[in-house]
């Protein structure tokens, strides 16, 4: 139990610098050198309540590298509502997945996708469910300060403790490849917009569109790869200056190395807690999404003809067999299952715990459903044809829409102050874990973020398809956290406690061959 961390660290409400005492300084060494020396499953050298100092003297630690002041502790939870604790998971879960969920409709076809999104909530919701009520099914071991992982390795020994790492870093790791793709795009679409702009040119990208203000592109329909960018300058005179800008100014050839200069010098700070600080951001990003989709759709209407099990130029069938790439997508778009726990600890009232994930996951639901309904449902078909929605909705929009504009100036700001807090995860697991140090020397954090940046850049010049990434890492990582883990620890402890029915057991395995079927799909569609 850490309650100290250096000064500096330390965040308060408060200008004035908080300190702490050289005995509490002193305890808190000793403390984390006896936690060293036992797993964490072994409470015989837990520091007893009589050697921690005064409330007053108490901090939280939290894995983002901020120290907060605890001012009043209930059975060791903390303080905050139903209400703050529902937010938290709402705006924890909502990520990059919502700007696909359009394509993944569109892909699964637009009834069956609505009721995948539904199916997939209730499922991904149960699972989470388990993962919170596993550590209570743990006899006679005080399990209150423990991490899902700490259970996975009670019941699977080491084999749970490393595949459970394994996991973790892929969709931490998949996660940090989607938001390198998505910051070249946003980025490369920024600088397109400015340089017109400012240089007053006047440019038509050479792809299918529907004409008018609220102009909608077919960017797949000029190439079968992703937008690059191609585009037609209409102006007069000396034309060389635009020209050696869009050799310079490529999407997927230039941009993407660009993005080191600024990022890997930021993922190798000890520290991110000043990027901590700009959390909100990603609140304010979903919400502009949300508003941008209500004003799109109120401006081009709503555009849909259903067709069961046929084609035709303009819409795609209500059922079809790629939906798995849209349970892919899901997977992870519901992913909290490995940070829940901990979200739930400081929930005020522990009660509460079951209505406040129920509510949350219901919120996150109905926000994909409206983004991906109303995208879909008011994409104009004819003159474009539904096949034309993009992986990531806003490239359906051209870079010199003003809307979509401040949109990508929202979310790549907002995905370059999360990028170095994923880093400092990645990096806090996996060499932790190795050399039982977060920053053991410059040279292993660098070699490591070397690593996951020429992931990034790699897949963002060969292979730009978020969609692809998201439903790939999803489903790989969600096979282990959502599907196996939770259901096999259930069973497990039911056989243990002598109350498993076949019913149960039934019903947790086909849960598990979910999953598998799931991984699978996406190799093969």
């Amino acid at each position: 139990r850490p309650f100290h961390v250096e000064p500096t660290n330390i965040v308060s409400v408060n200008d004035d610098m908080q300190r702490v005492t050289d005995e509490a300084s002193a305890m808190n060494k000793r403390i984390h050198y006896y936690s060293r020396l036992t797993s964490p499953a072994d409470r015989a050298l837990i520091a007893p309540d009589h050697v921690l100092p005064a409330p007053d003297e108490i901090y939280v630690y939290s894995p983002l590298g901020t120290a907060f002041k605890v001012d009043s502790c209930t059975d060791g939870y903390g303080k905050n509502s139903s209400i703050v604790t529902i937010f938290m998971i709402w705006n924890t879960m909502m990520g990059t997945s919502i700007l696909s969920i359009p394509w993944g409709i569109k892909q699964a076809g637009f009834t069956s996708g609505i009721i995948l999104i539904l199916l997939m909530g209730i499922l991904t919701l149960y699972c989470c469910y388990r993962v919170v009520k596993s550590r209570k099914m743990i006899p006679l071991i005080d399990t209150s300060n423990w991490e899902f992982p700490d259970v996975c390795k009670y019941y699977f020994g080491s084999f749970g403790q490393w595949s459970s790492l394994l996991f973790s870093m892929v969709s931490l790791v998949g996660a940090m490849v989607v938001y390198w793709v998505l910051m070249s795009n946003f980025l490369f679409n920024t600088g397109k917009f400015i340089y017109n702009f400012f240089h007053y040119i006047n440019v038509t990208d050479i792809v299918p569109g529907t004409n008018g203000s609220n102009k909608v592109i077919c960017p797949s329909a000029a190439s079968g790869h992703p937008p690059q960018n191609r585009s037609v300058m209409f102006s007069s005179g000396n034309n060389t200056g635009f020209e050696l800008f869009e050799e310079w100014w490529n999407k997927s050839q230039t941009v993407p190395f660009y993005l080191i200069a600024v990022l890997l010098p930021l993922l190798n700070l000890k520290s991110p807690s000043f990027f901590a600080k700009f959390n909100v951001l990603g609140t304010v990003s979903v919400v502009y999404l949300v508003f941008l989709v209500t004003v799109k759709a109120a401006r081009l209407g709503i555009h849909l003809e259903y067709n069961w099990f046929t084609e035709n130029d303009f819409f795609v069938p209500e059922f079809r067999i790629l939906f798995p790439q849209l349970t892919g997508v899901l997977t992870l778009a519901f992913f909290i299952h490995n940070c829940v726990i901990t979200l739930l600890q400081n929930n005020r009232n522990q009660e509460n715990n079951v209505r406040d994930l129920s509510v949350a996951y219901f919120l996150v639901g109905l926000t994909y459903l409206y983004v991906g309904v109303i995208i879909f449902a008011s994409f104009p078909s004819p003159p474009l044809s539904k096949e034309c929605i993009e992986q990531n909705f806003l490239d359906n929009f051209p870079s010199d829409d003003i809307m979509s504009f401040v949109a990508r100036i929202f979310l790549l700001f907002q995905m370059m102050t999360v990028y170095p807090l994923l880093g400092y995860l990645a990096r806090v697991q996996l060499l932790r874990q190795f050399f039982g140090n977060a920053y053991p020397s410059v040279f292993h954090v660098l070699v490591l973020n070397v690593a996951i940046v020429g992931a990034g850049v790699a897949m963002a010049r060969f292979y730009p398809n978020i969609g692809g990434i998201i439903r790939y890492s999803g489903a790989t990582c969600g096979l282990a956290f959502v599907f196996v883990y939770p259901s096999l620890i259930y069973v497990i402890s039911l056989h243990r406690a002598g109350q498993l029915t076949w019913p149960a057991l039934i019903i947790h395995i086909f849960i598990i061959l979910l999953g598998l079927a799931n991984l699978i799909a996406q190799f093969l569609l």
